[in-house]
């Protein structure tokens, strides 16, 4: 499940579900962490279940090498948008910030995992960010930045886990059917 990247889908989506639901008090606020967190598990059990074992296995050693350093460059870029916006007093812009740059992340990925379809989650999270920053550019109120990249990003890195997993699914009963009519 790991190894496919669902679950870090599903677990990032979790993080951005939990910093949307940052904008809401009381119940609303808990029916989406409880929704997330289902989301989140479910995802997880699905692709337990649908993925094979072997399901994106071992990397070889100089596409693991551009991996970590893609990886490597995303989490430096992700400190020093947190200081930056923290020292320039806009710490409203880190999670639009964080998300431009983590659908960034995805475009050299799309290539490292020879995956063109991690293009889609890219320009999603590229574009969640945009409207967060439009959002604050706006004079929109902070909880409000926050549910739109929050949300949105969430949406976009499940949709991403979901394809994954009926991507197997589905392959998974095609073979079922064509070993029936083989057989028959």
């Amino acid at each position: 499940m790991f190894k496919s990247g669902v679950g870090f889908l599903a677990l990032f989506g979790l993080g951005w579900c939990l910093l949307g639901s940052s904008a809401f008090d009381g119940v609303m606020r808990q029916v989406l962490v409880v929704g997330g967190c289902a989301v989140a598990v479910g995802l997880m059990l699905a692709a337990r279940r649908f993925l094979p074992p072997s399901a994106g296995g071992p990397l070889p050693v100089d596409r693991r090498r551009r991996f970590n350093q893609i990886n490597g460059l995303q989490w430096l870029l992700i400190i020093a948008v947190a200081v930056v916006c923290g020292q320039v007093g806009v710490p409203v812009l880190i999670p639009p910030l964080v998300a431009v740059v983590v659908g960034l992340h995805f475009l050299p990925l799309a290539s490292v995992f020879g995956q063109p379809r991690l293009r889609i989650p890219a320009a999603l999270l590229i574009a969640s960010g945009a409207a967060g920053t439009t959002v604050w550019l706006t004079n929109g109120p902070d909880e409000t930045v926050r549910l739109v990249v929050g949300l949105a990003s969430a949406l976009s890195l499940w949709g991403m886990a979901i394809w994954t997993v009926a991507g197997a699914a589905s392959a998974a009963d095609r073979g079922a059917v064509n070993e029936v009519s083989d057989g028959a």
